[in-house]
């Protein structure tokens, strides 16, 4: 075992692969952050961990203590603590069951005994968490049992609690590097794995505002026109998102504006002179009529997906070829980002569409492999591509794998089960991803209503209209509302909205802050509880609820609930709106009205609050209210910087540490960067 950087080691066993997603990272360890990290030792004796190989590929052998809980492996929407669970790390956009499938499917896993594991493999491997049991010595199995007439009683672990292994099979391959990462928490183990990974993004601070995403039809009158009705109806959006009309062909892609949009520069500059960021739908299926597709072709799988050929995004000169398009027919427009869509796999549906797993890439990649990197080489690209113009960006991508964390980009999913996205939250953080429970249309308000108030506290608060004409707010359901039908209320409906995305607009600078310590730490700015609470079995087992920067406890209400059962853990909580204290430790059920999300604060913390504004840009959005819950003895800090640039890797930032004491705020600014600095307009005891 050789050890790589503070808390990090490497296990070579067998022949491992070539292509696997250390050898084709692109951001190297952040080692000076790496120093910074508590230290550790290894969590494993030489010769714990063991392999073999099989006639199905590559066996790895990992000990498994007592009652260690698994967290991880990617994008998991359909659970949450792995104990006992059997998963297959397969890319694919449509779950049928709990089985591992995913859109961001990592092979990377923490447990509650403080360590990372990552298996640096892009096959499909399938991890037995404690799910697995070799054969035991003749004599050993003493346990006798009752006959259970339950199923569920029956067929669950008996061996569920005992010290076991995790068994990972990795298909295809003759051996495999096994990565580790210490503690000595759970935390520590996850900010190591993404500091290994380049350490977390820090996206545009316009990122962090509310987003909107137009029908898929429109034309550019119409992209104009709504936006100026955003304005005048004073809803607070930065980013507006074409889907993909905007294409002159769009399945596949021929990344070229389609009539409909005969003057996109312009219409550009002019969303732009109302403070909009515009955001381009796109994927990486490349049509015929596109002028990249005979530079794209020499280097393309032997099968196409929509008539369009499969680039090899692995290659450089096939990234630099599709960043010239993207270069010159978008961004030198003004576009300020993109959605990355369809770079997974779909096998459950009638139609499935992706390349199969046979397919055959000149660079000697199967299809499975490329299924497996295809959204994060696609990220590359174009994080790449801002990054040579110095501008920061904050994208969406339907696929991801391991080292994800330094992209700045947002996963998100057709699937639609409100539950499910909530979970996608509290999931993301074990792995070095970011989920966005978007919003499309509802069955009512209160749906509606609720699911807003879950993308608020996200990392992205979007609203992707793609299919409806008017903004959901007017009317929810599909067919009527591009019937130009609305519900007789919609007015007081659009108010209830209003006001959350300029709940929103408040926690920007908190959400900014807590973006700057996941680059600079690898904490993760949305976490399960778990990941702070790992010694409390209370929260083994919460994928309901999660953490929000290092001080906000958030608990989504879904639709039909008059009431939410809630777990604090320990110390002592406020209400957010209210401050009324509760003491940690213990379950709660609440009242909960329409208008209420339980969202609870530490107790002792600042809590700083902005203005709320239309736009980031507004320099009002700059000024500060700060709510002291409890004693205030918990200082926080603020970032500032351009917001924009990658100037803050230099150090062009200050720091703004707020205080309280004796009844009295106080700052104090510590560096010396040319740029927006926050303003205290008041401080409100709660």
């Amino acid at each position: 075992m050789e050890q790589l950087y503070p808390g990090v080691w490497k296990l070579t066993l067998g022949n491992p692969e070539s292509v696997t997603p250390i050898s084709l990272r692109h951001h190297q360890p952040a080692l000076d952050r790496l120093h910074q990290l508590p230290e550790a030792a290894c969590p494993f004796p030489d010769g714990a961990i063991v392999g073999k190989g099989a006639k199905r590929g590559y066996q790895v052998s990992i000990p498994l203590g007592e009652d260690e809980q698994i967290y991880g492996f990617g994008l998991q929407l359909l659970s949450f603590n792995q104990r006992g669970a059997k998963k297959t790390l397969r890319v694919n956009s449509d779950p049928q069951a709990d089985l591992g499938d995913s859109h961001a499917p990592v092979p990377f896993y923490v447990t509650t005994a403080g360590y990372g594991i990552l298996i640096d493999t892009t096959r499909y491997a399938t991890f037995y968490c404690g799910a697995a049991h070799p054969l035991a010595a003749a004599g050993t199995a003493t346990e006798a049992s009752e006959l259970s007439l339950s199923l569920d009683t029956l067929y669950a672990t008996r061996n569920a609690g005992k010290s076991g292994s995790v068994i990972v099979e990795i298909p295809s391959a003759e051996g495999v590097d096994v990565y580790l990462f210490a503690g000595p928490s759970l935390r520590d183990a996850v900010q190591r794995y993404n500091l290994f990974s380049g350490g977390g993004c820090l996206p545009a601070r316009w990122g962090l505002g509310n987003w909107y995403r137009c029908r898929g039809d429109f034309n550019q009158q119409q992209v104009v026109d709504f936006a100026d009705a955003f304005r005048r109806e004073e809803i607070p959006c930065d980013v507006i998102g074409l889907e993909p009309g905007w294409q002159s062909h769009s399945y596949s892609c021929s990344f070229m504006w389609s009539e409909k949009f005969p003057a996109p520069g312009e219409m550009v500059q002019a969303l732009a002179g109302q403070h909009y960021r515009m955001n381009l739908w796109t994927h990486v299926f490349t049509h015929p009529s596109s002028p990249i597709y005979q530079a794209l072709l020499p280097t393309a799988g032997d099968y196409e997906v929509w008539q369009g050929l499969i680039p090899d995004l692995t290659q450089p000169a096939v990234r630099e070829i599709m960043a010239g398009q993207f270069t010159q027919a978008h961004v030198n427009l003004g576009i300020a980002g993109y959605k990355l869509d369809e770079c997974d796999n779909s096998d459950y549906i009638p139609t499935p569409w992706s390349y199969p797993e046979l397919t055959a890439f000149p660079s000697g990649l199967d299809g499975e492999q490329m299924h497996s990197v295809m959204g994060l080489k696609f990220q590359e690209m174009v994080d790449d591509l801002y990054r040579q113009f110095d501008r920061r960006a904050y994208h969406e991508v339907r696929s991801s794998h391991a080292l994800a964390a330094p992209y700045p980009f947002v996963l998100y999913s057709d699937l639609y089960e409100h539950k499910d996205f909530i979970r996608g939250v509290v999931n993301c953080g074990f792995s070095g991803l970011l989920w966005c429970p978007e919003v499309r249309h509802a069955t009512s308000a209160e749906e509606l209503i609720r699911r807003l108030q879950s993308v608020v506290f996200s990392p992205q608060s979007l609203i992707n209209a793609w299919y409806i004409k008017n903004a959901p707010w007017k009317q929810w359901a599909i067919d009527a509302n591009n019937a130009d039908q609305f519900v007789e209320n919609w007015p007081q409906v659009e108010a209830q909205c209003r006001d959350l995305l300029r709940l929103r607009m408040q926690f920007v600078p908190y959400l900014y802050a807590a973006f700057f310590r996941y680059y600079e730490t690898g904490l993760p700015p949305f976490r399960a509880l778990v990941m702070d609470y790992p010694d409390d079995a209370q929260v083994w087992k919460i994928d309901d609820q999660y953490l929000m920067g290092d001080r906000v406890l958030v608990a989504p209400v879904t639709t039909g609930e008059t009431e939410r059962t809630l777990y604090l853990p320990q110390g002592e909580w406020h209400d957010f709106r209210t401050g009324k204290p509760y003491a940690g430790g213990q379950t709660l059920t609440l009242p909960v009205s329409l208008e209420d999300i339980p969202v609870f604060v530490k107790s002792g913390s600042l809590l700083p609050l902005a203005t709320p504004t239309l736009h980031t840009d507004d320099a009002a959005s700059f000024d500060l209210t700060v709510r002291v819950y409890g004693d205030g003895h918990l200082p926080i800090t603020l970032i500032e910087d351009d917001g924009v640039t990658y100037a803050y890797a230099q150090g062009a930032y200050n720091r703004l540490t707020l205080g309280w004491n004796a009844g009295e705020g106080s700052l104090s600014r510590e560096g010396e960067a040319d740029c927006p600095q926050y303003r205290i307009v008041g401080w409100q005891q709660m």
